[in-house]
């Protein structure tokens, strides 16, 4: 008895603090009976003859009290993880269930080949310059229509092709453009460009004055469409949709060059809602460039440029 009355007053005085170990023995120990009446589930490795890595699930089922010295682990794996099938590593790297997918391959050339095609495309692009004098000998619509597809051809962001190009033929309404881009010119080079930029454009010859629009047999309007609309009117995300129609009027670029004419990259600054109400686009589609497209004047001139180099244009690690 004297032991216990030397104890007690340290047990009346610390009694909180086996309170808490008590409790916590108690809570930890019905966590773990719990975790253990979970299945657990973890990754098995298997290699095929080929050297290629898969990873199956096993499914592990919590033994019964009675079996638990007999009962094995129940193993469950996918068609595509059998030792006679295993996909390459590159299909492992893609989910192909989502949609349709279709073989593909393209025309193979030796190296020789290669080269003289490649060096013969530089050597066809490097001709193409930005003009601002064409005639206005016609140009069959079908070339301007072959034009746009190989546009459309263009990759765009989870495929959703957000671009509109939308052609003028009709002599009024390109005058209507006309007007309505010189009035935006007028003020941009008078006032919201400011001296340094109007200074910066003196070299090229360019003024707010854009005669070549009722002059070309041909304007192209870029529009952008910033989100579509689903059959029952609902939007659609567009990712990506300015990188990708600007990779499109690329393409468009190089088409127009290849079909033996010649453009003029403008972005019509601040004209854009007025164009896009003239010629009565959605209110999702906005003005990203307008291309006059037609042969060159006889007479035409462009600037003196020299292009950079390869040396400053690419970078080999």
């Amino acid at each position: 008895m004297a032991g216990l009355g030397q104890i007690a007053p340290f047990i009346l005085t610390y009694w909180q603090h086996f309170l808490a170990l008590l409790l916590g023995y108690i809570l930890a120990e019905v966590f773990r009976s719990r975790s253990s009446n979970k299945p657990r589930k973890i990754e098995a490795i298997s290699t095929d003859k080929t050297g290629i890595v898969r990873e199956a699930d096993i499914q592990c089922e919590p033994p019964s009290a009675s079996t638990a010295s007999e009962k094995q682990p129940t193993i469950k794996t996918s068609d595509a993880a059998t030792e006679e099938e295993h996909p390459s590593p590159e299909e492992d790297a893609f989910d192909l269930e989502s949609g349709k997918h279709i073989p593909y391959s393209i025309e193979r050339y030796g190296e020789d080949e290669m080269k003289k095609r490649s060096q013969e495309f530089y050597l066809e692009m490097n001709k193409r310059r930005s003009v601002r004098y064409f005639s206005n000998e016609p140009v069959p619509l079908e070339v301007i229509e072959n034009i746009v597809r190989t546009a459309g051809t263009s990759p765009s962001g989870a495929h959703t092709e957000p671009w509109t190009y939308v052609v003028v033929a009709d002599p009024e309404m390109k005058a209507q453009i006309r007007d309505l881009i010189e009035d935006e010119e007028r003020v941009n080079y008078e006032k919201r460009m400011g001296q340094k930029w109007v200074d910066d454009l003196k070299p090229i010859g360019t003024t707010w004055k854009k005669p070549y629009m009722t002059t070309v047999p041909y304007l192209i309007i870029v529009f952008k469409q910033v989100y579509g609309l689903t059959d029952s009117g609902h939007r659609k995300t567009h990712y990506y949709h300015e990188i990708s129609t600007s990779i499109s009027v690329g393409m468009l670029l190089l088409a127009i060059h290849h079909a033996g004419l010649v453009t003029l990259t403008s972005t019509p600054m601040n004209a854009g809602p007025r164009l896009r109400v003239l010629l009565e686009r959605p209110a999702n589609e906005k003005v990203v460039l307008l291309l006059p497209v037609g042969y060159p004047a006889e007479n035409a001139l462009v600037p003196d440029f020299k292009r950079k180099p390869l040396d400053e244009v690419m970078v080999l690690k």
